[in-house]
């Protein structure tokens, strides 16, 4: 069977995992991709928070984090590709970053340390997403998994991204379709 391909890239989209997804990895999962092309794909999970804080993220760079508001909010797990780097995904700002990729004129990833020392002196961008590993799909691999009903594609909000409590952002992306993500069967097929 030929691998399925799309017409269009899913580049600042949101993945969210179906009931059809059942790998522990991703079940429940909604992934920001920041990048796809014919060479696969790359996204970032924006909703999987990790028993580590700022705090203790800092902490083991040995930098000292001012007291924040941010202080105790959680990293999260990006994925599981080079689960133990740090990947900073943030609306744009002024500054320029040692190693950024754009993903929209407004959203940057970022993976350099200059931005967790800015972050740090409270110089850094104001709506940020700290992430440990991310995500990688090989050529074809993300289509036959959307082909396959394992996620749905929904277009992505700062909202979604940068505000929305970690544990409703799934909820809040399907319902942007009109789908309530808990009364979708496990079992679908293609007509």
């Amino acid at each position: 069977m030929k691998t399925p391909s799309l017409a269009i890239s899913l580049k600042n989209q949101l993945l969210v995992a179906t009931p059809k997804l059942d790998d522990p990895l991703f079940s429940e999962t909604v992934m920001y991709i920041c990048e796809h092309t014919e060479q696969g794909a790359m996204g970032i999970a924006i909703n999987r928070p990790t028993t580590m804080t700022l705090t203790d993220f800092f902490n083991q760079l040995n930098i000292k984090l001012p007291k924040s508001s941010h202080a105790k909010d959680p990293i999260l797990s990006g994925g599981p590709m080079q689960s133990d780097r740090g990947f900073v995904l943030h609306r744009g700002s002024s500054s320029q970053w040692q190693s950024s990729m754009s993903v929209t004129d407004d959203i940057q990833l970022t993976t350099s340390r200059d931005i967790i020392s800015a972050l740090a002196d409270d110089h850094g961008p104001e709506e940020t997403l700290i992430a440990l590993g991310y995500s990688g799909w090989l050529p074809g691999q993300l289509e036959s998994e959307l082909f396959d009903n394992c996620w749905l594609a929904v277009p992505a909000t700062p909202d979604i991204l940068f505000s929305a409590p970690y544990s409703s952002r799934r909820d809040k992306a399907a319902a942007t379709l009109g789908i309530d993500i808990h009364l979708l069967s496990p079992y679908s097929g293609n007509a």
